[in-house]
């Protein structure tokens, strides 16, 4: 028997999944009928007129029927995402699609193998299992088996080439999110999701993979033991999934215990109140202005993605209802840079707003800053999300805005929110008379953005505010917690009402951890010689003029940016990182401007020269400044960005990957600057701080006092106080640095790094991927810490990276990769009918030719044929019958295409022959499948009757062949085959079922195969002799025991 720690999809994901649904309140469905369903949108159309009509008491059958057409009208035929639909799932007014007050007031199905299916094109796709909000299929679930090859990437590879198929538009019109599990726990180790249970939401191209950690921990208890799943249910799934044989495995039973990591999320994210909850304030619609090069020109267009709410805002926003609810004004949300602050506040808009409408209470929302950038950041993030967005950049703007007690200002009554600027009036001291701003039925909401920053205290225009306004919501956000002083001056605010630290930020893959670089000795020696002779010829008088004449000299300035130069070049060819982009931060402006200066002197004798921006308050204006950030940001046309005080908090740009730190920052300023760098960028491990000033004493203990004030809240809230896990997550330790030194020069000892045509003879004589895996990781950590290993590694592994171009690490780990996937590749064309494997290992090779030998020539063709090997490949995968003749000679004829041919074209008359064979691989394999479809709904979905009846068919048509002429099985009609075999295959499900250990004894299942094989034929008057018997019944036993050994396997 195979071993029982692995188990396929079944056993271990889908039918233990589906239970568990049933176990949080959804009735399972296992025999929708064509008519049952509109097949466009898969909406249940009896359900969804029975919901309607519920719902909305008033509305007539005509009128509800014209209803349906419009909602399968706006999913099938609009490009937006599903947006017009969701506006209207969501709508307070109008027709009411969703009872969300009530959740007992709305029907909740589940099903598995919905086949989604584009009838005109014939593209089709089937989750694992599909979730119904009164018809609507709102969620589908997709599910792997644990320790699979490449664990959850394949799935979001899969995702993506679905989304991308417009075929499928109107499914994920309707579709708000989506589950993906391979059933085991989140991998720590990589930014890429490989293990774990992910969801995400629909977009026109790649989905963005998010983790999920539940935080209210009786949920799991609470809603995941709410039902027991009746006998005859569970009796229902097991024989709709064809596949009874399940409850004689003792795995079976341990999989459908709540703890594990699919049903854990499904819990999370569907029991009814909480996907409620998601669906009406989750989501959100964005338009991303984007820059694109087009015909030679730079074009700004405007793109539609679809989020999601990320976990800690969830939690967050249940955690202000909550705090709401118990009369509390005010308090602090400390989440880490990066987490998604605006977000956050864009869906309390949605969520206060509704909250307080149950109170018959409105609200105005303010979103409060201290600079002009972030007002304009801001203003523009809620306006791409759809909220109507006001600005206030003096004292009278915002009491015109008081003295307004409506709501809203539009007529189309759309959420609003008021962008304010304090910057110029924060200080302004007076008073504000409470008959300015006083309304009985209006609540005033503040989000305080970048909370821990000084805004005055006492007497300040916002202090007087407040205290005019005792009744308003105050919630600060902040990235770094408020340590006592700032407490004690922000005690307005209360206490922290939600928190997520950098620890789960860089587990979930939303920021990366940071290394500090201190500068390579040759250049350290030579900065310190010129610092030494600058001081000597200053009179120093321990004064700041005095300092500041010496770090704005010239030549301590051209020094150092000699070594950033250097730095950032030789960085860009390490991580292969042509556009990572540096920011140098100055101690003062005319140390700034000298940097700039000089920056430009150096680069007129550049062949490639770089660029760079200064971005200083007293530079330029503003409009100028706003372009260059903006450019760096949407471009990559700028390399640096030369600053002193902006710019170093609320300034987002994943490409900024290495800080050139020349000023002494601590507490809030440090780690707001810091964490400039740690935003995920490709395949960067970490964020890079090039510290001239020194900073490493005051990152200690900036981390230590927040360490410490992270513990006690959590000690006066009962929690688990945070190790030193958690003070360690944002900068890697010189301890973690050490050691994955030791380790990489370990793995690499066997290999010639320094010769890489002799490095590429070792790797192609590997053929175990595991070993091939650990070199990648080691040396992609290798690459990361490239600059430290040449710099301070081990006197071995230092002599050994010396004598490496730096350029060499990416190379390696490109062939590496290469390596991978032909020895995936030569495992899959071993097996002649795995051709999806084979042609997932050729997509990886043709992206890797493209990306590596760069063939611009063939980059017009490149998606088409792109395309062409994804559907190619999805139609492969769903065959279910690989012992098909014809299957198996399509397959041999693609092996032995592709094998004379290659799976990189070299010219474009090359790709269009692969593009224009591939279109005729894909008529036949779907003429194959379509074939194996009809004759699936014959036998309920059962795949393993479909073989037996193809079997039987091919053996008649042999025997037809035969000298004398055979006798026939069963019939030549395949109405009278599907007639029998359909008899056979409910007896003996029924058996299997009542007895699941019949399996376990093949003697005796061979008697029960027999006798219900004799009972059957025998009803329908069919004489057959006892060898055609034994023939079939060798079949049928062959299918139900391969099935159920891949059950266990």
């Amino acid at each position: 028997m195979a071993n029982k720690g692995n188990f396929n999809e079944n056993t271990r994901v889908q039918i233990p999944g589906a239970l568990h649904l049933v176990r949080l309140g959804y009735k399972y469905l296992s025999n929708i009928q064509d008519e049952e369903y509109d097949h466009s949108t898969n909406i249940l159309k009896d359900v969804f007129y029975r919901s309607i009509a519920r719902l909305n008491p008033s509305m007539s059958d005509t009128e509800i029927k014209n209803f349906f057409g419009e909602v399968v009208r706006m999913c099938r035929d609009n490009e937006d995402l599903g947006r017009e639909f969701y506006n209207l799932l969501t709508a307070s007014t109008g027709t009411k699609i969703i009872d969300f007050e009530n959740p007992s007031n709305n029907e909740w199905h589940v099903t598995t193998e919905f086949t989604c299916e584009n009838e005109r094109t014939t593209d089709n796709f089937r989750p694992d299992i599909t979730i119904f909000v009164n018809g609507m299929p709102l969620v589908f679930i997709e599910v792997k088996k644990p320790n699979n090859y490449q664990g959850i990437l394949v799935e979001r590879s899969r995702i993506d080439t679905r989304m991308r198929n417009r075929a499928f538009k109107s499914f994920f019109n309707i579709t708000q999110f989506m589950i993906f599990s391979n059933n085991e726990e989140y991998n720590e180790d990589t930014v890429v999701p490989i293990s774990g249970a992910f969801y995400c939401t629909t977009s026109k191209d790649k989905a963005f993979f998010s983790t999920f950690r539940e935080e209210d921990r009786e949920l799991l208890l609470k809603v995941g033991y709410k039902y027991e799943v009746p006998e005859d249910i569970e009796k229902e799934i097991l024989l709709h999934r064809n596949c009874p044989q399940l409850k004689a495995l003792p795995e079976y039973k341990t999989n459908q215990e709540p703890s594990t990591p699919t049903n854990r999320i499904m819990t999370s994210m569907l029991s009814k109140e909480r996907l409620l909850f998601i669906l009406r304030y989750g989501i959100a619609y964005v338009e991303k202005k984007k820059k694109i090069e087009k015909d030679g020109k730079e074009e700004e267009i405007t793109e539609l993605q679809k989020h999601i709410m990320r976990y800690q805002q969830l939690f967050a926003t249940y955690a202000i209802r909550a705090s709401l609810d118990k009369g509390v004004k005010g308090g602090i949300i400390w989440h880490t840079q990066g987490s998604g602050k605006t977000a956050l506040s864009y869906y309390n808009v949605k969520s206060l707003t509704d909250y307080y409408a149950k109170q018959n209470v409105a609200v105005k929302f303010y979103f409060i800053v201290d600079r002009l950038d972030l007002m304009e950041q801001s203003t523009s993030e809620f306006a791409e999300r759809g909220l109507i967005v006001y600005n206030a950049s003096d004292r009278q703007a915002l009491m015109d805005d008081f003295s307004d007690n409506s709501a809203t200002r539009n007529s189309e009554g759309k959420p609003e929110i008021m962008v304010v600027n304090i910057q110029k009036f924060a200080t302004d001291h007076h008073r504000i008379k409470k008959s300015e701003i006083y309304s009985t039925n209006l609540k005033r909401i503040f989000f305080i953005d970048e909370a821990h920053r000084g805004y005055s205290p006492e007497g300040s225009f916002l202090a007087n505010l407040f205290e005019a306004d005792k009744d308003s919501i105050k919630i600060a956000l902040t990235g770094t917690p408020l340590i006592r002083e700032e407490r004690e001056s922000w005690r307005v605010f209360g206490d922290y009402i939600h928190k997520y630290y950098y620890d789960k930020s860089i587990s979930d893959g939303y920021t990366l951890k940071l290394m500090r670089e201190d500068i390579e000795t040759v250049y350290k020696e030579e900065i310190t010689e010129i610092l030494d002779r600058l001081t000597k010829e200053v009179k120093v008088k321990k004064s700041d003029i005095d300092h500041n004449v010496i770090i704005e000299h010239e030549s301590y300035v051209g020094s150092v940016l000699k070594y950033i130069l250097h730095d950032i070049k030789k960085s860009r060819i390490q991580q292969d990182a042509p556009h990572m982009g540096g920011m140098i931060v100055c101690e003062t402006n005319p140390q700034a401007r000298k940097m700039y200066e000089l920056f430009n002197k150096m680069q007129e004798k550049e062949e490639n020269p770089l660029k760079a921006s200064l971005i200083l308050h007293d530079e330029g204006d503003k409009e100028e400044r706003k372009m260059e950030i903006e450019t760096f940001k949407k471009t990559e046309s700028i390399d640096f960005l030369i600053v002193n005080a902006m710019l170093l908090t609320g300034f987002d740009a994943p490409r900024l990957k290495k800080l050139y730190l020349m000023r002494k920052l601590d507490g809030h300023n440090l780690l707001q600057a810091l964490t400039r760098v740690n935003r995920p960028y490709r395949d960067f491990k970490m964020g890079y701080v090039v510290d001239f000033a020194n900073i490493k004493e005051n990152f200690i203990e900036t981390n230590n006092m927040y360490m410490r004030e992270l513990n006690r809240t959590n000690e006066e809230e009962g929690s688990e106080e945070y190790g030193e896990g958690a003070g360690n997550a944002l900068m890697v330790s010189n301890e973690e640095v050490i050691q994955q030194m030791r380790e990489i020069k370990e793995v690499l000892f066997n290999y010639a790094i320094e010769n890489a045509e002799e490095f590429s003879r070792q790797i192609n004589e590997i053929n175990d991927k595991e070993q091939l895996y650990k070199l990648r990781h080691t040396l992609e950590d290798a690459k990361a810490l490239s600059n430290q290993v040449r710099s301070f590694g081990d006197d071995e592994l230092k002599v050994r990276f010396a004598t490496m171009a730096i350029d060499s690490i990416p190379s390696l780990i490109s062939e590496v990769q290469h390596r991978i996937q032909r020895v995936n590749l030569l495992e899959s064309t071993e097996h002649k009918a795995d051709v999806s494997g084979i042609i997932r290992e050729a997509l990886s090779m043709l992206e890797f030719e493209f990306r590596s030998k760069g063939k611009e020539e063939l980059q017009i063709v490149y998606n088409d044929l792109r395309e062409r090997y994804e559907k190619v490949e999805t139609e492969f995968s769903m065959n279910i019958d690989r012992e098909d003749d014809a299957y198996i000679s399509l397959s041999e004829d693609f092996r032995k295409y592709f094998a004379k041919k290659g799976f990189t074209p070299d010219s474009v008359a090359d790709a269009k022959d692969d593009i224009q064979y591939m279109d005729a691989v894909m008529e036949k394999i779907k003429k194959i499948n379509r074939a194996n479809a009809v004759l699936r709904a014959k036998y309920k979905d059962d795949e393993k009757f479909v073989r037996i009846h193809k079997r039987i068919k091919e053996e008649n048509e042999r025997r037809k062949n035969t000298t004398p002429k055979g006798r026939v099985l069963i019939s030549e009609s395949d109405v009278e085959i599907a007639t029998g075999l359909n008899a056979i295959k409910k007896a003996i499900d029924m058996q299997v079922y009542l007895d699941c250990n019949k399996l376990n004894n093949a003697g005796f299942f061979d008697q029960l195969v027999m006798m219900q094989l004799a009972t059957t034929l025998d009803n329908m008057h069919i004489e057959t002799p006892r060898p055609e018997r034994v023939w079939m019944r060798s079949h049928i036993v062959n299918q139900y025991m391969e099935g159920f050994v891949r059950d266990r396997i």
